[in-house]
């Protein structure tokens, strides 16, 4: 098994910033990828970014340019800087892992608890 534990979400006004954090942990585990989703009641939950072990980013249209991923592969930790942020940003923000448990085939996804994030106009 594995487990994510975010941090960081608050509240915080239009044009202001946010850092989110997810670190995993676990045993006999390699990560594919990871990547924040978010999720506003009513609304199935979005990609915001991912990030794959090489490096590989991709982000929704909608936060380009305004947010950032990041991961240190040594610390199993993925980051989500959050700039300029809009009251549209406002949600739930889930981390997710890509896994592949040692010994195995096949990815695994994993979930953290979600971290609200709130951006007040």
């Amino acid at each position: 098994q594995v487990q994510l534990v975010e941090s960081g979400g608050g509240l915080v006004q239009a044009g202001g910033s946010l850092r989110v954090s997810c670190v995993a942990s676990g045993s006999d585990f390699r990560i594919n990828a990871m990547g924040w989703y978010r999720q506003v009641p009513g609304k199935q939950r979005e990609l915001v970014a991912r990030i794959i072990s090489g490096g590989t980013t991709n982000y929704a249209d909608s936060v380009k340019g305004r947010f950032t991923i990041s991961r240190d592969n040594a610390k199993n930790t993925v980051y989500l800087q959050m700039n300029s942020l809009k009251p549209e940003d406002t949600a739930v923000y889930y981390c997710n892992a890509e896994v592949v448990v040692v010994g195995t085939v096949g990815l695994l996804f994993f979930w953290g608890q979600g971290t609200q994030v709130t951006v007040s106009s």
